[in-house]
């Protein structure tokens, strides 16, 4: 079996964002990065997940400013996350099962991937 473990030997980067950002800066680093989602961390804890899901549900259709909005507004908490150990097949039934596409991964407290 393939765990999540093997798949983030892939991965060495974890492009994050603070909760005091402001909504527009984390649709910047997500288009220039290339990524769906952020993690968002306070003092080095995983606090929420900002998506761009979240971005579309809960900013644009509500009639809020990405500029003047804070990702802590928006961002899904807590967050629902998988650890190292577990199979692709496991976090596939998760993600399917709380009709989510991004999981983060943790290790004890400290985000992994």
């Amino acid at each position: 079996m393939i765990t999540i473990k093997d798949i983030l030997r892939f991965k060495p980067h974890i492009w994050t964002i603070e909760p005091d950002a402001t909504v527009y800066q984390a649709l910047e680093l997500m288009a220039e990065k290339n990524v769906g989602a952020l993690p968002v961390v306070k003092d080095g804890r995983l606090v929420g997940i900002f998506s761009e899901r979240d971005y579309a549900r809960k900013c644009i259709l509500l009639g809020r400013f990405s500029k003047e909005t804070m990702v802590s507004e928006l961002m899904s908490s807590p967050v629902i996350t998988a650890t190292p150990d577990m199979t692709v097949y496991q976090c596939l039934a998760i993600m399917t099962e709380r009709h989510i596409r991004h999981l983060p991964v943790v290790e004890g407290e400290k985000l992994v991937g």
